[in-house]
């Protein structure tokens, strides 16, 4: 990716997107914000485990497997929400889609559903939490699918209990951005039409955008941090879907059964706008 190219489309993306910036100062910005998530100390949102979830009883910090893409490295901070607590020793799962939208452990993968990556592990991985609470996994930047935004999939486990299955958003800007610009993401048949602005996931589990995360730009990755807030008390049950991912494939819409295609969200009129947060345009 050409540097200066990508830190001039940064440099336009608004202040309530700052953490995207690569100056100094955009930093501080977003590692306040970071803190200041920590102080809210406010309990995460849960959100649909969805189809593709695996144990992969791998516990590494790098979970790429080979797999092309810009590097990522996800910070994950788990507290007890309310007293602020940090939690050590909790078990922290993560798992996303490769740079081409498809998921590892799974048949029926790509935009024809049509990939078999049942005996692959590649963007899934298992730490535990350190004194602090924090785990990182060095992963790539996640692709897209069609039919949903974005995102990165955790769960939390406490004594074997999953106390938290949620997903993590980050910023469109950005991902429009490395989509458009990186070969490892180009060369998809369809547009991608489904953004953190009308995704079904953040409308219904998140409408306040607390699992979206921070983004920085380092010197040669990016960094994604989020603290999660768990109840010590709760028990997630496992979600039964299983099935191709959620969208359409090729030809006639298929039926909405359960392990099918999500609601699509609605039709965005202003891509631009749906892309930087705060943006106003003329009508």
């Amino acid at each position: 990716m050409d540097r200066s190219t990508r830190r001039s489309f940064l440099g336009l993306i608004s202040a309530s997107a700052a953490a995207l910036m690569p100056a100094r100062a955009a930093q501080a910005a977003a590692e306040s914000r970071a803190a200041a998530a920590d102080d809210a100390c406010i309990l995460t949102p849960q959100a649909e485990e969805g189809p593709f979830y695996a144990d992969p009883k791998l516990v590494r910090a790098d979970v790429t497997d080979g797999r092309a893409g810009v590097p990522l490295t996800l910070r994950l901070r788990v507290i007890e929400a309310g007293p602020c607590t940090p939690i050590a020793g909790a078990r922290v799962d993560i798992w996303h889609c490769d740079a081409q939208g498809l998921y590892s452990a799974y048949p029926g993968q790509g935009d024809g559903h049509n990939i078999d990556a049942s005996h692959d592990s590649f963007l899934r991985g298992t730490q535990t939490t350190d004194t602090s609470g924090w785990v990182a996994f060095n992963t790539i930047y996640p692709g897209w699918y069609d039919g949903r935004a974005t995102h990165i999939h955790f769960k939390v486990f406490l004594d074997a209990r999953n106390v938290l299955t949620g997903q993590t958003f980050l910023p469109d800007a950005l991902n429009e951005f490395i989509y458009a610009s990186v070969p490892d993401y180009t060369g998809r048949a369809r547009t991608r039409t489904t953004l953190n602005a009308n995704d079904h996931v953040v409308a219904v589990s998140d409408p306040d955008r607390r699992s979206f995360c921070a983004v920085k730009e380092e010197r040669d990755r990016y960094v994604a941090t989020l603290t999660l807030g768990v109840d010590r008390r709760a028990e997630i049950v496992a979600d039964a879907r299983r099935g191709p991912p959620p969208g359409l494939p090729p030809g006639p819409p298929p039926d909405m059964t359960f392990g099918g295609p999500p609601p699509r969200g609605h039709q965005i009129k202003d891509r631009l706008a749906a892309l930087i947060p705060g943006l106003k345009r003329a009508p």
